[in-house]
């Protein structure tokens, strides 16, 4: 953005311009330029005046010299002509003999153009340079220059080779290309392959050298005309993690330790298996012969193969005896303990019984309390699952202490396996891998390794991983971690000072925040950027430079003339000064594969609200920070801080005016999102904002976007995590005026001004378009995984899991405003607290027990907030077809699958609609009303107390066709109500709706109704206005067919209108309205007709003398006014039928209003007068209906949603049991594949195998010990391209020697399970190299292996599948292809 002080000029937006100079919108500018156009012939010369003519002397002399002349001068120029002609071939000649056989001249690759000049300008921080018309120049070696302009069909090309070490950095100040200018840094069909830099210079403060209009300072700009074409190598830039990576790179944590004066010998036993230390012992062999005994029998008793390192303290020989030292040699393979002398330093790290071999060690000798060093042992190993490891052991003496310690650790061993080919990652370059937990600052950088032993699918990375980051399915929603490519081959970079320095908010950023900028505007030739690497770009302090804009730009692709649209495709942008790529009244923008890593401010950007038609498709943002340009860029501080546009004294409020930077910032619902992810933001992933007009700039070019009713473009297969705020928001505008007395707040803060209600044509008179939201991943914010307002809204496809609140609805508003939507959640899965327990740090705030297994997790919002899966805050809405699991609750706090929002005083509606759900087991509370307390505070707010949702089937509460209310609401339950203690509810039949009660008059007045069947229950309603407005609002629900009365707090109110709301036809209540005995009143009815806000069918209602005559005309519109209780008793009844989700009926809103006079000022509370002379007996106006079973149909029909839709997974799950859980009454041993269960009921192994290309499980085969029929099942009886899955039950005969089968199916070597107490293992037999998801988990004593699971994909390419029939659909780029058509 420009300018943000509010409405400004209009700027006025031209067509691109056609032929002038030569030059077509959208095509790209030939790399083989035609040669200049031969020059006209000059202008013919004006003869000079001449003398009167007169006959002329011929002199033949002069002749004959003439003609000489004349051909003398032919000549000359035929020699001129022809010399030209043979330098020309000569240096044709020259550069084709200068090509090996193998090079041919690519008419796709711009520095081969034979028409190009070398061009060589040497190092000159102060040269202008301006290549200009017939200028066409190929750079050949780096340059500093003060400032590059190419213009007037100028052409500079970045000279390229085959070998790719052409490295060229060009060092300027700025790159303007404008007016038919072109920079060409190699082609979309030939792409650059040595090292390309630009490194923008300059100071915010140096005003040394002007800013250039439009473009200011440090950047790489494009005006009208002007042609940017750069294309790196083609190289993935982001994938998913296919296997797990906990925190060190060891599933077991590694281990460090140091200690001074360890007297003795230090010894630590490690797993070799695993890398766990399983022994830490100091045996004192200087002062006690016992601790050498000790350290002898130790050694003696250790199994072969065990890793064993020893590390001297101080001095370890005095009494170290020779049995000892001989068990160290013989053991160990030492060659040094002999020769052990007082105070030396010594290290060894060995496999024991593996003998001399196996042995590194390390001794230095001693000298003045100093060893001059280190003595360090360190060897390299593996565990069982292919993870490398080394275990070292130091001793020396330094400053006069000793010191000795040991590590076992992973550092620059660590091997990330990636879903996709990325062998052309290379050692050196930089990668980021997200965070999988609730905080995005677990998102760690590192440098790639050489690493000679990885496959294609796999890099090493130098040091090791300080956070755990997931590469698995868990729980059934896809939490891989993303990993991407930070490095180009091209990079555009911005110079930086070392700290902050001037006006660049040095008050929020230690670190200067002053950086390059490219900014292309409208009118452009051509633009296309690929596989460019973008850093240390933005600029903080300066509205309108981002790492890309496009500012005002029109339509980019064919629709603006443009052949080639527009793209930007696998950039990486990262540690961004301001946003990420900003689209600024540009449309049909396409955004692909690109990475926009650690920005100030909203990543993906649109500005104005305009911008419309851009795709977004497979790109990641992660770790979006806060920023100080727009109120919605900051955070608390900045935000109550940054007061220069707001009016006068105004101190903003953070929650509702700034907070909401994302990492996809939408202005405008009709653009699209394919195959996004937002990895992690201070507040957002992916917000939908919504601007009433067009702000900024185009402020007043669009005086009413209505972007509130356009539908919805393409949103598919997107994933949001590790948001603090929220995944997914819908909702909210921004502000769009400037900041008055009347509204001091700062123009563009965030405002409740909006509500997304898409229509065709975006006219609300015509049908509703309902919103898609196809294949939602949210996982792991810290809030809702998604809070979305409005309708018609659809959710499918979709997991939620280990968010605060899985997923929140909210509607358009309440009654009258909203006329009704509808929003609906299908076939999606909910999971509270997944396997997936996070790690304690990267600033992650809350830590405590929890999940299924109460063991220790990061948690959202802290120990004790209520976390709900499905909220219901208002509606109506529908969720069907779901599956729910892992909702556990703990003594500190409710986890509920279904929940309400809390401290609601809005309406609820009896049409929010629940059906065909599955509760897995470990869903412990399936609904929750509240209670009083923490979060909940008195739980009494209106909407708390009007909780309600429908069980259509059943499937929640077990008793279809009822519904759920709150237990202590006696205005909706009767005696035959089934209590739910845990859910502080109960379930009921019958039939509900909303009165909407308005009152005018009276302010500060709650309304307590009473039904009259429990008198003694009344329900108390403060109304959701102010308790000092004059008009107030309620909304209770009520059971139909039923009568209540309604008593005041203070005077009756002068007007009451009574509203039917999702009153179905006939539905009917007897109400009795409390009044002084003295009151007039005007009854009417009429129809209110909110789209042209009409009232129509107005109709007086008549009074009779008693309630049983009114009973009996209960069709008529009559009322009854009983003065010795002062109730005023009629019938709300629907006389017409609704359609849809409308709140009111197809003939309008049916009203009844009443308007009564009185001189009396009295409290009018009746209720005295009332009971027990109204008193009713309770029954129920519905029978209740009888328990059903579990539903067989119910729940997602996925077992496992990810962000790779058109790949399907085979659920499996490993079940073993060991003899110490046997004699704990654990009796279950099993394997289960998509839930078909194979019982391991005695003591062996079971097997089973399934095809890895169908999923098709084979029959179960049961070993009853190791022997030879089970050796020859896994050498010859394993079908190829089988995934196998092996569970062992008790101690069978010749458990150790399973092992030596896992290692062809996956296992990284023949694992030790002697003493091991049961195993569990994922294997594929059909691979030379093992696959990421292949493991063998082993329990050991009290340690149990528990219920493993896995999600394993079918199908891949590494499986060698047999082609299928037909290619699988990929919806994803059918969408695509539907974005850009």
């Amino acid at each position: 953005m420009q300018v943000n002080n509010g409405p400004g000029r209009h700027p006025i937006f031209m067509a691109p311009s056609n032929g002038s100079a030569g030059y077509t919108p959208g095509r790209v500018a030939p790399v083989w330029s035609p040669p200049p156009a031969k020059a006209p012939p000059p202008p013919p010369l004006k003869p000079p005046s001449l003398a009167p003519a007169r006959p002329a002397a011929v002199h033949l002399s002069e002749a004959r010299s003439w003609r000489e002349h004349a051909q003398n001068q032919q000549r000359k120029n035929t020699y001129i002509c022809t010399g030209i002609s043979l330098g020309a071939l000569l240096l044709t000649l020259i550069l084709v003999l200068s090509l090996t056989s193998g090079d041919v001249l690519d008419e796709n690759c711009p520095d081969q153009d034979p028409t190009l000049r070398t061009w060589n300008p040497g190092q000159d921080p102060k040269k202008a340079v301006v290549v200009g018309s017939g200028e066409r120049l190929r750079l050949v070696a780096s340059a500093t220059l003060q400032s590059l302009t190419i213009q007037s069909g100028g052409v500079v090309v970045f000279a390229d080779n085959k070998d790719g070490s052409k490295n060229i950095t060009l060092r300027t100040r700025h790159v303007l290309i404008e007016n038919g200018g072109a920079l060409h840094i190699g082609g979309p069909k030939c792409r650059y392959r040595s090292r390309a830099t630009i490194t923008l210079v300059g100071r915010s403060d140096d005003t040394s050298i002007p800013e250039v209009p439009g473009f200011g300072r440090k950047f790489v700009g494009v005006r009208a005309g002007g042609t940017l074409e750069l294309h790196g190598i083609k190289r993935p830039s982001w994938t998913f993690l296919s296997r797990t990576v906990p925190a060190s790179g060891l599933a077991t944590g590694g281990y460090a330790f140091q200690r001074n004066f360890s007297r003795g010998i230090n010894l630590r036993v490690v797993d070799q298996d695993s890398g766990a230390v399983l022994l830490a012992e100091r045996f004192d062999t200087h002062e006690s012969f016992n601790d050498s005994q000790r350290l002898d029998q130790l050694l003696r008793t250790l199994p072969s193969g065990r890793i064993v390192t020893l590390a001297v303290g101080d001095s370890a020989v005095k009494s170290l005896l020779g049995e000892t030292k001989r068990t160290i040699q013989e053991l160990l393979g030492s060659t040094y303990v002999n020769d052990l002398k007082y105070r030396q330093a010594w290290a060894l790290v060995a496999v024991l019984g593996r003998g001399n071999g196996s042995c590194t060690e390390d001794t230095r000798e001693h000298e003045n309390h100093d060893t001059g060093g280190r003595a360090l042992a360190r060897r390299d190993f593996v565990t069982v699952d292919g993870v490398r490891f080394s275990v070292a052991a130091y001793s020396e003496w330094r400053n006069g202490f000793p010191i000795s310690g040991f590590q076992v650790d992973a550092v620059d061993q660590v091997v990330l396996n990636l879903q996709d080919d990325i062998s052309n990652w290379r050692a050196g370059e930089r990668i980021v891998m997200a965070s999988t937990d609730y905080s995005m600052h677990q998102a760690e950088e590192f440098t790639l390794l050489p690493c000679p032993h990885c496959t294609k699918r796999q890099v090493r990375i130098q040091g090791k991983p300080q956070f755990t980051h997931m590469g698995e399915i868990v729980d059934g929603v896809d939490m891989r971690a993303e990993v991407a490519l930070l490095s180009r081959n091209i990079l555009i970079q911005g110079e930086m000072e070392r700290s902050c320095y001037a006006n660049n908010w040095c008050q929020y950023f230690s670190h200067d925040t002053f950086g390059g900028h490219i900014k292309i505007l409208g009118n452009f030739t051509s633009v296309h950027l690929s596989q460019v690497e973008l850093k240390h770009m933005g600029q903080q302090a300066v509205r309108g430079s981002y790492p890309v804009h496009f500012h005002l730009c029109g339509d980019v692709d064919q629709q603006g003339g443009y052949n080639q649209p527009t793209y930007l495709d696998s950039l990486s942008i990262h540690h961004s000064f301001s946003r990420c790529v900003t689209i600024h009244a540009t449309n049909g923008l396409l955004v692909r594969d690109t990475v926009g890593y650690d920005a100030l401010g909203h990543c993906f950007f649109l500005e104005d609200g305009i911008e419309q038609r851009n795709t977004f498709f497979h790109n990641l943002g992660l770790v979006t920070k806060p920023g100080t340009i727009l109120p919605t860029d900051r955070n608390d501080t900045m935000c109550t801080e940054i007061r220069d546009r707001v009016y006068k004294g105004y101190v903003p409020s953070p929650a509702t005016e700034c907070k909401a930077v994302s990492t996809f910032w939408i202005a405008n619902p009709n653009n699209n999102l394919i195959n996004n992810a937002a990895a992690g933001s201070q507040d957002a992933g992916i917000w939908y904002i919504f601007h009433i007009a067009s702000t900024g700039d185009t402020h007043g070019l669009v005086p009413e976007t209505k972007s509130e009713l356009t539908p919805l473009g393409i949103f598919y297969n997107n994933r949001v995590h590790s948001n603090f705020k929220a995944g997914l928001f819908i909702d909210k505008g921004v502000k769009t005026t400037n900041a008055t007395s009347t509204d001091p707040r700062e123009y563009l803060c965030l405002d409740n001004n909006a509500r997304f209600r898409p229509h065709e044509d975006s006219d609300s008179s015509k049908p509703r378009v309902a919103a898609l939201i196809d294949t939602l991943i949210s996982f792991k914010n810290n809030d809702l995984g998604a809070w979305i307002r409005g309708g018609d809204i659809i959710i499918q496809n979709s997991g939620f899991a280990d968010n605060g609140v899985g997923l929140s609805f909210a509607s358009d508003g309440s009654y009258p405003k909203d006329i009704g939507s509808s929003q609906e959640v299908s076939e999606s899965l909910f999971v509270g607290e997944s396997k997936n327990r996070g790690f304690n740090g990267g600033q992650n705030k809350y830590w405590g027990a929890g999940g299924v297994d109460n063991k220790m997790r990061t948690l959202p919002r802290n120990k004790t907030f209520p976390i709900r899966g499905f909220q219901i805050y208002d509606g109506p809405v529908r969720l069907l077809r779901s599956t729910f699991k892992s909702y556990t609750s703990t003594s500190e706090r409710f986890t509920s699958a279904v929940g309400f929002n809390l401290k609601n005083v809005w309406q609820l509606t009896p049409r929010n609609n629940l059906s065909s759900l599955y509760f897995l087991p470990s869903v412990t509370l399936r609904a929750f009303f509240g209670r009083p307390g923490q979060w909940f505070e008195d739980n009494d707010l209106d909407g708390d107390k009007n909780s309600i949702f429908h069980d259509l089937d059943g499937s929640v509460s077990g008793y279809p066709d009822t519904y759920a209310v709150r237990a202590d609401n006696y205005l909706v339950r009767h005696p035959d109500c089934v209590n739910m203690p845990q859910w502080n509810g109960c379930v009921c039949s019958g039939r509900y709706a909303q009165v909407y009660i308005k009152t005018q008059g009276v302010p500060n007045l709650s309304l307590s109704i009473t039904r009259d069947e429990y008198p003694d229950k009344p329900l108390v309603l403060r109304g959701i206005n102010s308790q000092g407005a004059l008009s107030q609002q309620y909304q209770p629900v009520l059971m139909m067919s039923k009568s209540y009365t309604l008593h005041w707090n203070g005077q009756a109110p002068k007007e009451i209108v009574l509203s039917l709301v999702n009153f179905d036809l006939g539905d009917w209540t007897l109400l009795g309205l409390c009044y002084p005995p003295d009151t007039a009143f005007q009854v009417i009815s009429d129809f209110y007709h909110r789209q042209t806000n009409v009232f129509d069918g107005m109709e007086d209602y008549g009074s009779v003398s008693s309630l049983a005559e009114l009973e009996k005309r209960a069709m008529d519109r009559k009322y009854f006014f009983d003065k010795s209780t002062g109730l005023l008793w009629l019938y709300t009844r629907a006389r017409h039928g609704r359609s849809g989700h409308s709140y009111c009926s197809v003939r309008g809103c049916e009203r009844v209003k009443i308007t009564a006079t009185t001189s009396t000022k009295q409290t009018c509370n009746c209720t005295a007068a009332t009971y027990p002379k109204y008193s009713r007996t309770p029954s129920a106006a519905v029978p209740m209906p009888k328990p059903v079973q579990s539903c067989s149909r119910c729940g997602a029909s996925k077992l496992a949603l990810s962000s790779d839709p058109s790949i399907s997974y085979l659920q499996v799950q490993i079940k073993p049991l060991s003899i110490a859980e046997e004699q704990k009454n654990d009796t279950q041993a099993f394997i289960t594949v998509n839930n078909a269960q194979y019982n391991l009921t005695k003591n062996g192994f079971l097997v089973v195998s399934a095809d890895a290309c169908t999923g098709k499980a084979t029959k179960p085969l049961l070993f009853a010990k190791v022997d030879s029929k089970m050796e020859q099942y896994f050498k010859a009886g394993i079908s190829v391209r089988s995934i196998v899955l092996l569970a062992s039950r008790g101690q069978p005969d010749g458990f150790a020697g399973v092992a030596q089968y896992l290692v062809p199916l996956g296992a990284a070597k023949v694992a030790d399970l002697k003493g091991k107490g049961s195993l569990a293992f994922f294997g594929f037999h059909g691979s030379p190299s093992a696959q990421p998801w292949a493991s063998l988990q082993v329990g050991q004593g009290e340690e149990a292996v528990g219920l493993q699971e896995r999600y394993i994909p079918l199908s891949l390419e590494e499986y060698a599948c047999p082609p299928p029939t037909e290619q699988p659909a990929r919806k994803d780029l059918d969408l695509l292809r539907k974005a850009l058509s």
